[in-house]
């Protein structure tokens, strides 16, 4: 079906598409950077290719390629026809990519990534800063010229401006990522969860030694009444 996909983007985009090739299922097709909202906004869009879901958007280097140093690749998939599509362009070190953040939400944070690991600018993001590392970081890691040796500055801890704010959802929405006084939030309160969930949860937190305990005595509690020894 997804071959389907690459005909359809041929039939539409002609000579625009400047590759194509197939690998074990997965299609591929590439663009020029002039061409990556256009082509992404259409395999959206259009009824006969439907991809309205967003996997993912990633970068790789290859600084000793002749040419663009970078390609950048965004995952798409179609549910409704059960279709999955793999488009790449290829640019110049240091030049921008417009970004498709406004077509599919999920990009934002995917945008950021390459940004903080690449330094790959994407034009029209609405918060392009970094997601990963801390603003004071020099360099890009995930550049294949990165030296591994290298000093970074150190920081001291500090609460960052607006972190909580993350689009597409409001600062009401958004779960605040710093800091937490857990002694105080639990204080009086029965805990009725695991001490991992906030690693489920997925939520970067660092406990105090004291509320870990509690935690970890109430799972044991549990454990012992679900056992039938309480």
């Amino acid at each position: 079906m997804s071959q389907a996909v690459v005909e359809r983007l041929r039939e539409v985009f002609g000579e625009r598409i400047l590759e194509t090739s197939a690998f074990r299922g997965d299609d591929e097709v590439v663009v020029a950077p002039s061409d990556w909202v256009e082509v992404v906004t259409f395999l959206r869009d259009d009824s006969e290719t439907a991809m309205n879901h967003f996997g993912d958007l990633t970068a790789v280097d290859f600084p000793e390629r002749e040419g663009p140093r970078f390609d950048v690749l965004i995952f798409l998939r179609s549910i409704e026809k059960r279709a999955r599509i793999r488009v790449r362009t290829r640019l110049r070190d240091g030049e921008p990519l417009a970004s498709v953040s406004s077509i599919y939400a999920g990009a934002n944070w995917a945008e950021r990534e390459c940004y903080d690991m690449f330094g790959i600018r994407f034009e029209g993001h609405p918060d392009l800063r970094r997601i990963l590392l801390y603003e004071e970081f020099e360099g890009h890691p995930l550049r294949k010229d990165y030296p591994i040796d290298r000093a970074q500055p150190i920081v001291e801890y500090r609460e960052v401006e607006g972190i909580e704010k993350l689009p597409p959802f409001g600062i009401e929405e958004g779960q605040p990522f710093a800091r937490v006084d857990w002694e105080s939030r639990l204080a009086g309160k029965d805990l009725q969860v695991s001490p991992s969930l906030a690693v489920q949860q997925g939520q970067r937190r660092m406990l105090s030694d004291s509320a870990i305990a509690e935690a970890e005595e109430a799972a044991l509690e549990s454990a012992r009444e679900s056992a039938g020894e309480g």
